[in-house]
């Protein structure tokens, strides 16, 4: 009996990333707020999927955004991450996925800062820090 490709690669992913990884990008979950790694890094670098390696973010457009999550205000290029309206949980969200790979991150919302007034309000479980090499 041979494995079909869709099991090989749920294998891959299982083996590759951690329980809560696996389950938030693979099936849209949500990691506790202020309890992720990168929610209060400071490090510079790019922030890239945790999945494909794909780069997604930069730490000069991470703020503060008193959320629990990393959040940015914009993507390193809007191609990077593609956007799905989410209604689960009974709200209406849009959600932000790796445009690469499909991983789900986050969400986005409209109440960032300038310039772009996004808040890409992100799991750290979704994210890989490269650090900038000085």
């Amino acid at each position: 009996m041979s494995r079909n490709r869709d099991q090989v690669e749920q294998e891959d992913l299982r083996s590759r990333l951690t329980p809560l990884q696996y389950e938030v990008t693979q099936h849209g979950g949500t990691e506790p707020a202020f309890t992720g790694l990168y929610w209060n890094d400071k490090t510079p670098g790019v922030y890239a999927c945790v999945v494909c390696h794909e780069p997604l973010f930069r730490s000069d457009t991470k703020y503060d955004s008193g959320s629990g999550w990393p959040s940015f205000w914009a993507a390193i290029d809007d191609s990077k991450v593609v956007t799905v309206t989410d209604t689960s949980h009974g709200m209406v969200r849009t959600e932000a996925r790796c445009a690469s790979c499909g991983a789900h991150l986050g969400h986005v919302f409209p109440d960032g800062p300038r310039p772009t007034g996004q808040r890409y309000c992100m799991n750290s479980a979704s994210l890989d820090l490269l650090p900038d090499q000085d």
